[in-house]
């Protein structure tokens, strides 16, 4: 070995040479090694979190009596070197990993315990002075010190989330103020149906994704309950009762997060069905977003053979072999970020289900999926905002020739002329290609003035006049 350049460390499978530097030990080269997964690197939020559960453990453990107070004090030091995110390239394991997380935990207390050791004036590897397992880990386990991290670290993110849906929701509302007198033509199954104000749309639009981000505010309650003290599988095993009870609000103080610990340790640390909650909310959220730009991209088809009713701001040249093309790449990725989040829900579900008696081990894998969906959703709200709706402009005179030419206001017609004089009206109109209008008056039922009254785009859009009020106006 050249003592230059490494250092040797032990565990229980035997000897490993670790780079000298390094602030990780033993167990994270190990995790390395063993979880060539997804190539993919942990998690900032996830990194933080579980630095702030190891110096609220060893904060709490002094307070009690538990934990020599200078070396905690040098570990709530480490912690908070690890928390500004200084250190990320020191955590090594992949986030899809066996053991249950427990490779990143050792991973995290390797790196608080080298961080403390310099902070006591000793060298990388002597856990003499503080040790991964006797100290940074004292009175926990993976099985709660993993989750806690995790839960908040989704915390954070849903945060991050819920500040962006909001602003997608203003944004929503003000193009649905912008185009409120706009008329268009409504649509089912495809085809024509009935007149729709625009902006009536688009406040269905801002409806759908404001019901969904205020979910969010029951999906942070649920992440909320930490099983910090539950130890092994909920027991509490090796922690002092009185760490127990006092941990949970000493990670609160940390964090600065309105956090509870949970009624039950056991089912704290056993059950998984709240992240299958929460990760339904997101992709209820996801969905609300992708119908909506099915609907733009329709809406923006064109731009000459298309809908074209509304203009969506070009951002980048649509394609490498036709000069001129335009794309809707804002709407399209926002719709492949739905189908993301679609399918990490099933992996989170899966994940939970597939847990057996005191622990589940799948939570590395509902992690990472659960963090890739906040990030995705995240950044989608975002684009979508800034690269598509705040630009967004309307064709008014396209929506209003559809309008004019559509079969679909003979509807209006229908309690003054009777359905089958409508139909036969329709039909007409359909074979002839000739407006319902012209065809209207044509057919003698209706005097113009009345026809006026009646195919008012406007009061076509607004429930609450009958047919003779109408036609006494």
């Amino acid at each position: 070995m050249d003592k230059t350049k490494f250092r040797l460390e032990h565990d229980s499978i035997g000897e490993m040479e670790v780079p000298k530097d390094a602030y990780y030990g033993v167990h994270a080269l190990r995790g390395k090694n063993n979880f060539p997964i997804t190539g993919a690197h942990m998690d900032s939020y996830m990194i933080r979190g579980a630095a702030e559960v190891k110096k609220a453990a060893a904060l709490t453990n002094a307070a009690v009596g538990r934990m020599d107070e200078k070396i905690a004090k040098a570990i709530a030091e480490a912690a908070d070197k690890v928390i500004t995110g200084d250190y990320d390239d020191q955590f090594i394991v992949d986030p899809v990993q066996g053991g249950a997380g427990t490779s990143f935990n050792m991973n995290t207390n390797e790196v608080i315990a080298n961080l403390a050791i310099e902070i006591l004036g000793g060298e990388k590897g002597d856990y003499s002075l503080v040790h991964p397992n006797d100290h940074v880990n004292f009175g926990q386990s993976t099985n709660d010190s993993l989750p806690s991290a995790g839960k908040i670290a989704i915390l954070r993110h849903l945060i991050d989330v819920e500040e962006e849906g909001r602003k997608l929701v203003d944004a929503l509302d003000k193009k649905s103020k912008e185009f409120d007198s706009y008329i268009k033509m409504g649509r089912t199954h495809l085809q024509d149906a009935v007149p729709i104000r625009l902006g009536q749309e688009f406040a269905a639009y801002r409806d759908a994704v404001k019901r969904n981000v205020d979910l969010i505010e029951s999906a942070i309650a649920a992440m909320s309950v930490m099983n910090m003290g539950a130890t092994a599988v909920g027991t509490g095993l090796n922690a002092d009762q009185n760490y127990v009870k006092q941990v949970v609000p000493k990670l609160a103080e940390v964090t600065g997060l309105d956090l509870v610990q949970t009624d039950n340790l056991v089912d704290g640390t056993q059950g998984t069905d709240s992240y299958v909650y929460v990760s339904g909310i997101l992709k209820a959220l996801a969905m609300a977003l992708s119908k909506m730009c099915n609907d733009l991209r329709l809406m923006a088809s064109g731009p000459r053979t298309g809908l074209g009713e509304i203009n969506l701001p070009a951002k980048q040249a649509g394609s490498s072999i036709m000069p001129g093309k335009v794309n809707p790449v804002i709407a399209e990725v926002t719709n492949q970020t739905a189908f993301l989040v679609a399918g990490n829900d099933l992996t989170i579900t899966m994940a939970m289900e597939a847990a057996q008696f005191e622990l589940n081990v799948m939570e590395p894998v509902l992690f990472y999926k659960m963090f890739e969906s906040l990030k995705a959703l995240r950044g989608a709200m975002y684009t979508l905002r800034v690269n598509l709706v705040e630009g967004l402009e309307a064709n008014v005179e396209r929506m209003e020739h559809l309008v004019e030419n559509s079969v679909g206001v003979i509807t209006a017609i229908v309690p003054h002329v009777g359905y089958e004089n409508a139909a036969n009206i329709a039909k007409k109109a359909i074979k002839t290609g000739r407006p319902v209008r012209e065809l209207a008056l044509e057919s003698g039922l209706l005097s113009e003035e009345d026809l006026n009254k009646i195919l008012d785009p406007m009061g076509m859009t607004e429930p609450g006049i009958s047919a003779a009020e109408l036609l006494n106006k």
